[in-house]
């Protein structure tokens, strides 16, 4: 079974094999029939191959238009939602498969590194629903892990609820370094934290997550002093496979950590390989103190809450200064500069807090995560997704970067690959809202209302749950209006639209969501008068997704809005920040 089934003709093979090659140098396996006579066994072997694939593309050019293998293959893959057409020579597609998206790829000339490469990667990896080749590599049955771990989060024991941050932080850590040995599957860090809070019922756990065994801790920490303790069990018959209490100075964190999970490994009896021995002991920071406020900083960033990114700014600010080669905290910090430039509160878009962050570790996710929200917040939607995307390569599961990915394949409206990227960032973070709305804001882009509505639901579970806790929580409160509008609640997306400009009456981002919402309800002038308010304020980067965002598509005629753009990308032109086109 391959990852990838290129349909194509057979005259086209020469310059079908370089694109072969390519998808293979990604890490997939790609079926493509070259040296197969026609004939019944043909038949037999290309449905086989067809049906097992999760991907097919299919290469449009002006001879496979005409070849009935090949439209008959783009149709049974449409039918299954697998299709991912490409075009060489123009060629007129058939009508049936003219609504899907097509990449062109007469520019490509076989370098990997192109806009339109990159757009096909994105696009198959939304299909396969994984975010990196090496996600998709064969492993033999030999070698394929048979032991899997689900780490709960560990408990805080500190008597301190706000130092839940560390505990959580030692959790995801161990995760981490668990993750890197190869003989070893580990239950993702979104399905174990669902766990916490809740009774440990190891068996009930293991039987849900199919994990073999269940690791179960606590924290504590007190000044200068730290307690951990560590239980390995067995989830079939819940016996302690091994358990261990270490009291530690503060400053041997580091050495703790890997203490832990070489205990781990020793326990199972594995071997750990060379590389996977050197990975353990690799750390963003050698100083504890830089570690434990880089944790503080995480865990507001993790909330989500715009009113939090200066927060998370300023906490960063203090970790480079104790550590400037602190990679991790300069792509947080740079995230959060985003943020803040995308609401209109600073003028500083993170770019250059990621360029350092990529200086120092060009091989952690966040860092080219970070270099993809700024591209995005210039409106270079297809540079951010190429920077995301080499997130995804380095680390599949990285919420933010599929996060990014999603935002740049938006904003470059191709909506199905959108889907894909926002769909696993959702299943990454169960606190998520911000992706889940914008599922929704897809399927209305691609008229699909049913779907549309099934989203919007999904994401108002999840914000309305926030906005209990947080009643001030300004960006689920915007984009619960938005949902709210698209389930036709429009009384209680008024009632909500009251409250957030009441919550937070200067934030652009907020406001900019507001306008969105107000066109959904009809109400075009509300709508009008609100981008009208934050206008001066906002971004190169919101001009473009002003441009294409479809819920604006009601109100893109209308000679006020017209005037409004044309405004902004006169004042951005005049300014020479951005260069703008059309």
């Amino acid at each position: 079974m391959a990852d990838i089934f290129v349909s194509y003709s057979r005259t086209d093979k020469d310059r079908v094999a370089p694109l072969v090659a390519a998808l293979e140098a990604q890490g997939w396996t790609v079926w493509w029939d070259p040296e197969i006579t026609p004939g019944d066994e043909f038949d037999r072997l290309i449905g086989a191959e067809l049906e097992k694939a999760r991907a097919v593309v299919v290469v449009w050019s002006p001879a496979s238009v005409d070849s009935r293998w090949v439209k008959g293959e783009a149709r049974d893959a449409a039918d299954r939602g697998l299709l991912v057409p490409v075009r060489f020579d123009n060629a007129k597609l058939p009508i049936d498969v003219r609504a899907i998206h097509t990449i062109d790829l007469d520019d490509w000339a076989g370098n990997r590194d192109s806009a339109s490469f990159s757009a096909l990667r994105g696009a198959l990896n939304a299909k396969l629903k994984q975010s990196t080749p090496a996600a998709h590599a064969r492993v033999s049955p030999d070698k394929r892990p048979t032991v899997s771990i689900c780490v709960l989060p560990f408990a805080n024991m500190s008597g301190d609820p706000e130092q839940e941050y560390f505990s959580d932080g030692i959790t995801e850590d161990i995760i981490t370094d668990l993750g890197k040995v190869s003989a070893l599957a580990i239950v993702s860090r979104n399905t174990a934290f669902s766990f916490k809070g809740a009774p440990a019922d190891v068996a009930k756990i293991g039987r849900q997550t199919k994990a073999t065994y269940v690791l179960v801790g606590s924290v504590r920490k007190a000044g200068a002093r730290v307690r951990i303790t560590a239980q390995l069990v067995d989830a079939a018959n819940d016996q302690r496979l091994w358990g261990e209490r270490y009291d530690r100075d503060l400053n041997d964190i580091f050495a703790l950590q890997d203490e832990i999970s070489k205990a781990i490994v020793a326990a199972l009896k594995l071997t750990l390989l060379p590389e996977e021995k050197q990975a353990l002991q690799q750390r963003g920071t050698a100083n504890p103190e830089a570690y434990r406020l880089y944790l503080m900083a995480r865990q507001f960033w993790l909330l989500d809450n715009e009113k939090y990114n200066e927060i998370v700014v300023r906490i960063c600010g203090r970790v480079i200064e104790i550590d400037p080669g602190y990679a991790q905290a300069w792509a947080t910090m740079a995230l959060a500069q985003w943020n803040m430039f995308w609401r209109g509160d600073s003028g500083d878009d993170g770019e250059r807090a990621a360029q350092a962050a990529l200086r120092l570790d060009a091989n952690l996710a966040d860092s080219h995560a970070a270099m993809g929200a700024a591209h995005r917040s210039k409106g270079r939607f297809q540079e951010g997704l190429s920077s995301a995307q080499q997130a995804l390569l380095l680390e599949p599961d990285t919420y933010v970067g599929n996060r990014i990915a999603g935002l740049c394949c938006l904003g470059l409206r191709l909506y199905d690959e959108a889907i894909g990227y926002f769909e696993h960032a959702v299943s990454m973070m169960e606190s998520d809202f911000t992706a889940s709305t914008f599922i929704s804001q897809c399927y209305k882009a691609k008229g699909d209302d049913g779907r549309m509505r099934g989203a919007a639901r999904k994401a108002l579970d999840r914000i309305e749950k926030i906005v209990v806790a947080e009643p001030g929580h300004s960006r689920a409160i915007g984009m619960g209006v938005a949902m709210l509008a698209t389930l036709g609640e429009n009384d209680r997306a008024r009632e909500w639209a009251t409250r957030a400009r009441l919550v937070d009456p200067d934030n652009v981002n907020l406001h900019y969501n507001l306008a969105c919402a107000m066109s959904s309800l009809g109400e075009i002038d509300v709508a009008l008068e609100t981008l009208s308010e934050i206008s001066p304020r906002v971004s190169p980067g919101m001009v473009s997704w002003m441009e294409a965002d479809p819920d604006f598509d009601s109100i893109r005629q209308d000679p006020r809005f017209v005037a409004m753009m044309q405004e902004m990308k006169s004042r951005f032109a005049k300014s020479s920040k951005t260069a703008w086109a059309g």
